[in-house]
């Protein structure tokens, strides 16, 4: 899906010598996609469903909720994001400001997150990985993405959350992005949650992470030190824009 973003279409016999499988899978595969919504297939090939979209979006920019300091959390985290490293983003506002202050720069992007990949197939010097799946709202899951998340590489993960509890941990509402979560959370080498300071204290239906699961939560400014103090004393690191 990555080569068909970043070239718009795509032929059978170029994706079979790109990735070394047969014509017959590729075909396969294409008629997975078109079934999602994601492609056309066209004689020899395919190309995107809506050219002018990528495929996937509405060309409107996506309401962001707290905006100010969903921007001070990505640019905190972008500092701890190095040339080269492989990195996942997670569904979200927040990880959606994070794509969009990379730079064009040698970067590998793994994401389910629809208006991310929308963000980021513009920015040819980022291999762009896309697990995959049937798309709910701005979001592509499935079993068949969780399972390829597995078996990834992803030196640092960067993960939204709906609450973030001392006693609760990190959770959500929905249960669609559970296993997808916990697949990041197993697979990347270091994890970092990304949190406006209104989600502090607050919890949702389902726990998909302890707090000792990640490397540190990132945060703005608006934090209080009382908000902050239960998650010191559980010995999670909080990272504030300096």
């Amino acid at each position: 899906m990555e080569v068909l973003l970043a070239k718009q279409e795509v032929t059978v016999s170029a994706l079979s010598e790109l990735l070394q499988v047969t014509g017959k899978t590729i075909r396969e595969d294409l008629a997975k996609l078109e079934e999602q919504g994601l492609l056309h297939r066209v004689h020899g090939g395919a190309i995107l469903a809506q050219a002018d979209q990528l495929g996937l979006l509405s060309p409107k920019e996506p309401y962001i909720r707290y905006s100010d300091e969903k921007l001070e959390i990505a640019e905190q985290a972008v500092k701890l994001i190095d040339p080269g490293d492989i990195i996942a983003l997670d569904v979200g506002s927040t990880t959606l400001e994070i794509a969009k202050l990379l730079g064009n720069h040698p970067l590998t992007v793994v994401t389910n997150d629809v208006n991310i990949i929308s963000e980021l197939a513009r920015k040819d010097d980022i291999r762009l990985v896309v697990p995959g799946g049937y798309r709910v709202r701005n979001m592509l899951i499935g079993s068949e993405s969780v399972d390829y998340i597995r078996k990834l590489n992803i030196q640092k993960a960067f993960l939204s959350a709906t609450g973030v509890h001392p006693e609760y941990g990190f959770t959500i509402y929905t249960g669609d992005l559970l296993e997808g979560k916990r697949a990041l959370l197993e697979t990347a080498h270091t994890r970092y949650c990304v949190a406006d300071h209104h989600k502090f204290g607050q919890c949702a239906l389902r726990t998909f992470a302890q707090l000792s699961e990640v490397e540190a939560i990132i945060t703005d400014s608006g934090i209080t030190s009382q908000s902050i103090e239960p998650f010191h004393r559980a010995g999670v690191k909080v990272l504030i824009r300096e």
